[in-house]
């Protein structure tokens, strides 16, 4: 195969010897040698400068060994899914995630990796995004879904997706009826806010301290769940992801405040304890939630 003359011809150029690569790969050096040459002959360019003490790429072969190492790794991968699709995905997985993900974004693709994936237990502990990272840096967690920026150095961080984030009002707050907001409209009203350690927070926090807005009166809920509704009851004004209020927002009963000259965006991440190791079960399941945030 094609792949065994690559493999070997890589393990030549990283070792820069015949005989050490031969010792690798289990072939004799008349073995190593065949392989070198029937690439060269199939390329019809000498790819190695040899010499009795070293071996060098001539410039023929770096270019190989470049596309070389990207054929093997793909080949290696493909060959990782179809024993996936050979093996029974079993075990179980225990998934940590912020308020605004666990309750609105995640549902929806367990869904669909369960259906597919009958035999993976699944667990899910919603809590606020310090509270799943914490669970995480403990092992009590095996992948957490977290909201904006943290301080988690110590943890593996894996960007996911892109959550839009807006004010909103009742729809008989006084400020519905406004097409657009100025900025200095959202000075001294009352708002409505998720608990010190959410990633809503955070945002709003920082949002609110960038523009200076002062805030006449506020209401802390522990869910994006209570935060909506209190909007709704016309409590007060709050930011929240779009994903939350997406069907309020169709049906009319919560307005979108539309700030002048702001799109807030905030990052969706994913995080792991950097001395976990995957099982086959986690392992699909990633590659499942990359599949499918290639839709979003």
């Amino acid at each position: 195969m094609i792949v065994d003359a690559l493999r070997v011809f890589v393990t030549v150029a990283e070792q820069s010897h015949f005989s050490k690569a031969g010792e690798l790969l289990n072939l004799s050096q008349p073995g190593v040698s065949l392989h070198i040459r029937n690439l060269e002959n199939e390329l019809g360019a000498k790819l190695l400068h040899r010499s009795p003490k070293q071996v060098r790429l001539t410039e023929a072969g770096a270019i190989l060994f470049k596309h070389a190492k990207q054929i093997l790794a793909h080949y290696e991968q493909a060959g990782q899914e179809i024993k996936m699709l050979r093996d029974e995905v079993t075990g179980s997985i225990h998934i940590g995630a912020s308020f605004t993900i666990g309750e609105y974004i995640l549902p929806a693709k367990l869904a669909e990796f369960a259906n597919q994936y009958p035999q993976v237990n699944l667990q899910v502990t919603i809590g606020n995004t310090e509270e799943i990272i914490g669970a995480v840096r403990s092992n009590q967690l095996d992948i957490g879904f977290i909201e904006g920026e943290s301080q988690v150095s110590d943890l593996t961080v894996i960007p996911y997706m892109k959550d839009e984030m807006i004010v909103v009002s009742s729809s008989g707050h006084p400020l519905s009826e406004t097409l657009v907001v100025e900025q200095d409209m959202l000075q001294d009203q009352v708002w409505v806010l998720r608990e010190h350690g959410s990633g809503t927070r955070a945002f709003s926090d920082h949002f609110m301290q960038e523009a200076a807005i002062s805030i006449k009166r506020s209401y802390v809920f522990n869910s994006s769940q209570g935060v909506k509704e209190a909007v709704n009851a016309g409590l007060g004004i709050a930011m929240l992801s779009r994903s939350i209020v997406r069907k309020e927002l169709a049906g009319g009963e919560i307005k979108e405040l539309r700030i002048r000259h702001h799109f807030l965006e905030r990052d969706f991440s994913i995080i792991r304890h950097k001395e976990s190791t995957s099982s086959m079960a986690l392992t699909v399941f990633m590659q499942k939630l990359f599949v499918v945030k290639k839709d979003i």
